[in-house]
C-alpha cells in the first residue's frame, strides 16, 4: 500500500507540473500564478511527510503495546505455573515453605530454615515479577493504546485525507479549465464557451481555495499529532526501562539477603562445634576460699588433677562473668597452674590470673619464645 501510495503521489505531482507548465504556456488564465503553485506544491509535499511520520509513529506504538501485551501473557503464565492457592506464590515456593514449617530433620534445622528462607524470597520475587507486569500495563501499554485509537490521530488524518479528495478534484478542474481556455480561443470569442470557461474559472478558485485552507488545517493537526506521538513514545518507553531496571534492583536486593541467610547457615554446619553449651551446664568455678586453698590443702584430693604448669592455646573465647575468672580471646596462650575434675582449669595469661573452663584450651608442648613472653 505505501508504494501504491507514493506512486500515486508522483503521478500527482507529475500532471501538476504539466499543468502548470499549461497555465503559463496560456497565460495563466487567471487561476494562479506559478508562485502560488509552487506554495501549494511545497504544501502538499509537507502532508504527505507528516502522514508518513504519523503513520509510522502509530505503527511503532502498536508494535509497543503488542510486545508489553506478550510480555505480560508470558510473564502471567510464568507466575501461575504449579501455583496453589495465595496469588504470587510458585510450587517451588510453596514446597520450600511447606518443609521449613514440617521441620523434619532429626540432625538439627539449618536446612529448615534455609528452605523458608528460599520460600519466602521465590514469594517477594513473584511478587515484585507481578507489580512490574501490572505496571508496564497500566503505564505503558494503555496510554500508546489511548493515542493509537485516539481522535486527534484519526481527526488529523481525515483532514489529510480530504485534502486529498480535493487536491485531486482542484486537479480535475485544472485540467477542465485549461481544455476550456484552448477551445475558447478557437471559437474566437463565442459567448457561450466564454462563459462556461469563466465558469469553470470560478469553480477552479473556490476549489483552490479550501483546499490551502484545508491543507493547512491538516499539516497543522498532524504536526500537533506528531509531536504528541514523539514525546509519549518516548516517555513511556524510559518508563518500561526504570520499571524493568527497579524489578531487577529488588530481585538482585532480595537474592544478595537470600545468599547471605543461607550462606550463613552453611557456616553453622562446617564450623567446628564449639563449647559454649557444654560451658553453660559446668558447675560454677571454685570460690575465693577454694581457689586460695587448693595448691595447699587439696593437692591429691580425687576432684583434681595436679598435672604440673604447661601453656595451652585459646581456641574459643571465653568471657568471665565472676570476679574468680578469667577472660580468654582466641589465639592467645596461657599458663595453666591447675585442672579440676568438674572441668576448670586455674591458670594465668597477660599477668592476669583466673579459672576458665579447660576445654576452650589445647596443650602446647612446644611455643615459641616471643609467644611465652606474650603470657606474661
Amino acid at each position: 500500500m505505501d508504494a501504491i501510495r507514493k506512486q500515486a503521489s508522483r503521478l500527482r505531482e507529475q500532471v501538476a507540473r504539466q499543468q502548470q507548465a499549461v497555465f503559463k504556456q496560456f497565460g495563466g488564465g487567471g487561476h494562479g500564478s506559478g508562485l502560488s503553485d509552487n506554495a501549494e506544491l511545497h504544501q502538499h509535499q509537507k502532508l504527505e511527510k507528516l502522514y508518513i511520520s504519523t503513520r509510522a509513529a502509530k505503527h511503532y506504538q502498536r508494535d509497543i503495546v503488542r510486545g508489553v501485551e506478550g510480555y505480560i501473557v508470558t510473564g502471567s503464565k510464568q507466575v501461575e505455573i504449579g501455583d496453589l492457592f495465595p496469588p504470587f506464590r510458585t510450587k517451588l515456593s510453596e514446597d520450600s515453605r511447606k518443609y521449613g514449617s514440617e521441620n523434619t530433620c532429626t540432625n538439627g534445622n539449618v536446612l529448615t530454615r534455609a528452605a523458608l528462607s528460599y520460600g519466602r524470597a521465590r514469594a517477594q520475587m513473584e511478587k515484585e515479577r507481578g507489580n512490574m507486569l501490572k505496571a508496564l500495563g497500566t503505564q505503558v501499554a494503555e496510554p500508546l493504546r489511548a493515542m493509537v485509537m485516539g481522535a486527534p490521530l484519526e481527526d488529523a488524518r481525515h483532514l489529510a485525507q480530504r485534502y486529498d479528495r480535493i487536491r485531486q478534484e482542484a486537479e480535475a478542474q485544472a485540467t477542465e479549465v485549461a481544455r476550456r481556455q484552448a477551445k475558447a480561443r478557437e471559437s474566437q470569442g463565442h459567448p457561450d464557451i466564454l462563459t462556461k470557461l469563466e465558469s469553470a474559472e470560478a469553480k477552479l478558485q473556490d476549489l483552490k481555495a479550501n483546499m490551502t485552507t484545508l491543507g493547512k488545517e491538516a499539516a497543522s493537526a498532524l504536526s500537533s499529532v506528531e509531536d504528541q506521538q514523539q514525546k509519549l513514545t518516548l516517555e513511556r518507553l524510559i518508563s518500561m526501562v526504570e520499571f524493568e531496571r527497579a524489578y531487577h534492583q529488588r530481585v538482585l536486593q532480595i537474592l544478595d539477603q537470600l545468599e547471605g541467610e543461607m550462606v550463613s547457615e552453611r557456616q553453622r554446619i562446617e564450623a567446628p562445634t564449639t563449647p559454649s553449651s557444654n560451658a553453660d551446664n559446668m558447675p560454677p568455678p571454685p570460690s575465693y576460699e577454694e581457689a586460695n586453698g587448693v595448691f595447699a590443702s587439696h593437692m591429691h584430693d580425687t576432684s583434681t588433677d595436679s598435672m604440673g604448669y604447661f601453656l595451652g592455646e585459646v581456641l574459643f573465647p571465653y568471657h568471665g562473668v565472676t570476679d574468680v575468672e578469667l577472660s580468654l580471646t582466641a589465639g592467645e596462650y596461657v599458663v595453666v597452674r591447675k585442672v579440676t575434675g568438674n572441668g576448670w582449669a586455674e591458670g594465668e595469661c597477660k599477668g592476669k590470673a583466673g579459672w576458665f573452663p579447660y576445654e576452650y584450651i589445647e596443650r602446647r608442648e612446644r611455643v615459641l619464645a616471643s609467644k611465652v613472653s606474650e603470657v606474661f
